[in-house]
């Protein structure tokens, strides 16, 4: 039951407060009322407006961009290198390209089969080999690319590694063919990892 000049019942318990004891639980302020406000409507604000305007900008550059290479790439002027316009060979036409190369696949046996097992077929290697021993070992193909290695068995052993190395196939321009098949004749080559 209410008291008089307060909101809230009465607790129940003793009236009278002894000295000792502690203070019983603080009644609570009454409710306050909530002004009535219109609805808060955000649509995108500023920060929408902003992100349209970088996309927009964006766009504008990467059109910029695609447009100059084209320009550049129609004119000759694009970095081909060596700082002659467009990077065509001397005594070519200006304005023709030379055709692509055609790739055609080469079996070449890498003395150490070891290294074979390092190859997955993508990889990009240079064919080397020795004359001999002594001699100076040289080039053959520059960034050949590894299309098909050998399968190895459950134990980690080349199905073809044998003493004379294992056979991979590689994807090299005709002529670089040529000159593998020729020195495969006279002895093993050697890859290098590009």
């Amino acid at each position: 039951m209410p008291t008089p000049g307060s909101h809230f019942p009465s607790l129940p318990g003793p009236t009278t407060s002894s000295a000792g004891a502690p203070p019983g639980p603080l009644p609570a302020p009454p409710p306050c009322g909530v002004p009535a406000f219109p609805p808060l409507r955000v649509r995108g604000g500023s920060g929408h407006r902003l992100r349209r305007a970088v996309w927009r900008q964006r766009r504008a550059v990467a059109a910029g961009l695609a447009l100059t290479a084209a320009a550049l790439a129609v004119s000759g002027f694009g970095g081909g290198g060596g700082g002659h316009g467009g990077g065509a060979a001397q005594g070519a036409a200006p304005g023709r390209a030379s055709p692509p190369v055609r790739l055609v696949s080469a079996p070449v046996r890498i003395a150490d089969a070891a290294t074979v097992r390092l190859l997955r077929p993508g990889d990009r290697v240079d064919v080397v080999t020795s004359e001999g021993a002594g001699a100076r070992a040289r080039v053959l193909a520059k960034g050949a690319r590894v299309e098909q290695v050998p399968p190895v068995s459950a134990e980690g052993v080349s199905d073809q590694g044998t003493s004379e190395g294992a056979l991979i196939v590689l994807a090299v321009p005709r002529t670089t063919a040529t000159d593998l098949a020729g020195a495969g004749i006279s002895g093993g080559f050697a890859v290098i990892l590009c």
